[in-house]
């Protein structure tokens, strides 16, 4: 009797070491996975987002790196994410907030006709925030809330709605102060709204 009492009370202290080894184990692999997970989200929102809540921004990142359209434009494809699609609109709507919705698309669609056009930079971000492109980004006009007729705008025109014929530019005749509009020399010249769409002559 007195040898299988032993005998249990040796397996159950191996066994309880066991589940202790293991509890020790997944605690310390949690502890480490929550200072790496925190370290890096720490980072980003210090660099990226320091006046937001961290989950908020968490979760909009999450869904605004999704690609959620693709632009196709004869052999080349653009893939789009949210991010992408609320630049998109805001400027959208910081460059012709009081053009008629088809002026709305075609300004979109200079956006994406230089995204895959290889003399600008070959992202929407980069294309939106080239240095002198916009005139909303250096006012901070961009940093408006877009509505509803913006986004239809975009989404019209990444679906190939473009009613510029591939213009690359835009400016409006009577407020442009810049002379490099004025007189360089155009081609494919279109007049929506208040602005004239054009590719510059080779």
């Amino acid at each position: 009797m007195k040898k299988k009492c032993s005998i249990f009370v040796t397996a159950l202290i191996l066994y309880l070491s066991v589940i202790n080894s293991k509890l020790v184990f997944a605690a310390t692999l949690n502890e480490t996975c929550s200072k790496t997970n925190s370290t890096s989200v720490s980072q980003t929102f210090d660099e990226n987002h320091s006046d937001t809540n961290i989950k908020s921004y968490l979760l909009s990142n999450q869904k605004n790196e999704e690609v959620l359209q693709v632009f196709n434009h004869n052999s080349q494809q653009l893939y789009i994410t949210g991010e992408d699609i609320e630049l998109m609109a805001k400027l959208v709507f910081a460059e012709s907030g009081g053009e008629p919705y088809n002026g709305k698309v075609a300004v979109a669609s200079v956006v994406l006709n230089r995204t895959i056009d290889p003399h600008f930079p070959n992202t929407i971000k980069e294309v939106i925030f080239q240095k002198n492109a916009f005139s909303c980004v250096k006012n901070g006009k961009i940093n408006a809330i877009a509505d509803q007729d913006c986004y239809n705008a975009v989404y019209d025109a990444i679906k190939g709605a473009d009613p510029t014929n591939d213009a690359l530019f835009f400016y409006n005749p009577v407020t442009a102060t810049c002379n490099w509009m004025k007189e360089t020399q155009k081609m494919n010249e279109m007049t929506i709204g208040h602005h004239t769409f054009f590719k510059i002559k080779a």
